[in-house]
């Protein structure tokens, strides 16, 4: 593998980890759990795995071990989160210092890789080759779902042969909402097999009380801000451009609030706060048309927006119209497709309510058909194909052309589009991504050798000094409620959205419409892995905001 001098230097760079990791281990448990809504539900889907305690890992006497090797599976599951392959370092630095003959197993490509008996032990040499680095190229990683007892046992095939007593699967809600079903299932035919999960996604939904950030989210907003504040700084300099910049976030917004915090756009969008006050796709252009004019009137023809890709879904009425074309796909795909492509659009709407009938029909070709056919493996419209960025500043476009006719607005607006998504997902983890993707790993390895299953690796603390982080796990049920999928009420890990009463939003909504107006970008520049600590360690300011309340 040919190396750049970045990753060279990097290689030889330790990650920082709790003090508790430094000696022998002991497991503290806390009182037991329940799941975060639909208790008596999860509890009947869940029976073996449903209510376990909250568990802190403290310092013991003695030394660190155990008396026989353990072997462990490992799978990436989703899409990829800087950090990943620092998340299987420290399994196996855990498991070897548990027992030096311990193994570790790769399953390639995600899950599938499981099911269909592909796999590669990740040996010492293979894992100092990747240790610090971005992007799953170690093994890859997939987006099969594992949902089904067919699945469960060919996948069990593999693990006895290899004599696998523990597997790890590194993932977003959704891959840990199949971990907890199979851990369930696992513990239910007695198969000693252990199954243990790790918060990964850059979205950010993947968070609460106990997992206070999702690995990947502090390297993806840092990449995605120093693009922003390029663009900032180019837009300040040319002063004739509206750059509309979408990032990613499906079903939250907390990257698009989190590069606010670190850029000050002139316009950021929160999904959230489109739902909560009701807003139509009007009231946003409306809004957005409104600060273009007052920068006009001040000789200031451009500017920065940030919108979160989920926003389409946010707007009520669109999503209703969503949850309705989701359900009519679930049960009706097979009828659709035999409908001839010219007339697919009226036959879209002659099945739909008359009420969202109506807001289907008003959209723009482009976007109805988007809606309509660019579908997810669970059949859930994919909004980052939906040009968001482009479809708003078509209509603000046309709101001040009409504006300009009535001698509201005397300017020339001259919009720019970007989509920043890929350019965040493999980056070379920040070192606090790398501190903490390490130190995840590593605990997995400590919930294995003490036997726990159906848990989700626990760091937190993390705005302190790595040495003061406090690990342990969570209860994967304790995350869970019942929502719709494709149709079904379904078991799964509760998104986190952002939260319109918390620090970190109303310190953004405090400062919002100074940014508006005033010109006040931050150009955060390139992740910094070496210098000081003030520059290269620092966590995200959304983490700084909700654990310190200032920055």
């Amino acid at each position: 593998m040919t190396k750049s001098a970045l990753q060279i230097a990097r290689a030889s760079y330790v990650p920082k980890i709790p003090t508790v990791f430094k000696g022998n281990i002991q497991i503290k448990e806390g009182a037991a759990t329940a799941s975060v809504d639909d208790q008596e539900e999860i509890k009947k889907l869940f029976p073996h795995i449903y209510g376990l305690p909250i568990l802190t890992f403290v310092e013991a006497e003695g030394q660190a071990g155990l008396d026989t090797p353990v072997n462990v599976g490992v799978i990436l599951s989703g899409g990829q989160a800087p950090g990943g392959h620092n998340v299987i370092a420290g399994i196996y630095d855990g498991i070897k210092r548990l027992h030096p003959e311990s193994r570790l197993y790769g399953f390639i490509l995600g899950p599938a890789g499981l099911i269909n008996h592909e796999y590669k032990e990740l040996t010492g040499d293979i894992i100092d080759e990747y240790r610090n680095t971005g992007g799953f190229d170690i093994i890859g990683s997939g987006r099969t779902k594992l949902e089904t007892k067919e699945q469960f046992d060919k996948g069990l095939e593999i693990l006895k042969k290899l004599n696998i007593k523990a597997l790890v699967i590194i993932g977003g809600d959704d891959s840990n909402t199949n971990a907890c079903v199979l851990a369930e299932y696992y513990q239910s035919i007695n198969a000693g097999v252990q199954v243990i999960g790790c918060p990964k996604t850059i979205d950010g939904d993947l968070k609460n009380e106990q997992i206070e950030i999702s690995f990947g989210f502090d390297t993806a907003c840092k990449v995605y801000s120093e693009l922003i504040g390029n663009i900032e700084r180019d837009c300040n300099s040319s002063r004739k451009y509206w750059h509309f910049i979408k990032v990613m976030g499906r079903s939250a917004s907390h990257i698009a609030l989190e590069c606010a915090l670190q850029t000050h756009p002139n316009i950021c969008i929160i999904s959230e706060e489109i739902e909560a006050k009701k807003w139509s796709l009007d009231d946003i252009v409306e809004h957005i048309a409104g600060i273009i004019v007052d920068r006009e009137e001040q000789g200031l023809g451009f500017g920065t927006i940030i919108i979160p890709e989920g926003l389409i879904e946010f707007i009520p009425a669109i999503k209703d119209l969503i949850e309705e074309l989701n359900d009519f796909f679930a049960h009706s795909s097979d009828e659709f497709n035999l409908v001839r492509r010219s007339q697919q659009r009226e036959y879209i709407i002659s099945k739909l309510s008359p009420k969202n009938a109506k807001v289907y029909a008003g959209l723009p070709e482009k976007v109805a058909r988007q809606l309509a056919l660019d579908r997810d493996p669970h059949g859930n419209v994919q909004v980052s194909m939906i040009q968001t960025e482009e479809l708003l500043s078509k209509m603000i476009g046309r709101k001040l052309e009409e504006w300009a006719k009535e001698g509201k607005y005397k300017g020339k607006f001259s919009p720019v589009h970007h989509f920043f998504g890929y350019e965040g997902r493999s980056a070379a983890p920040s070192n606090y991504d790398a501190d903490y993707c390490y130190s995840l790993g590593y605990a997995a390895s400590m919930l294995i050798a003490g036997g726990k299953t159906g848990y989700m690796a626990s760091i937190q603390n993390t705005t302190a000094p790595a040495d003061k982080w406090v690990a342990g796990g969570i209860p994967i049920t304790m995350m869970m409620n019942m929502e719709r999928r494709s149709g079904k009420m379904k078991p799964v890990i509760k998104k986190t959205l952002v939260d319109l009463e918390g620090v970190p939003f109303n310190y953004f909504k405090s400062q919002r419409e100074n940014w508006a107006i005033e010109t006040d970008y931050v150009y955060p520049g390139p992740i910094q892995y070496f210098g000081p600590s003030e520059v290269c360690d620092q966590p995200t300011k959304t983490l700084q905001l909700e654990q310190k309340g200032t920055l």
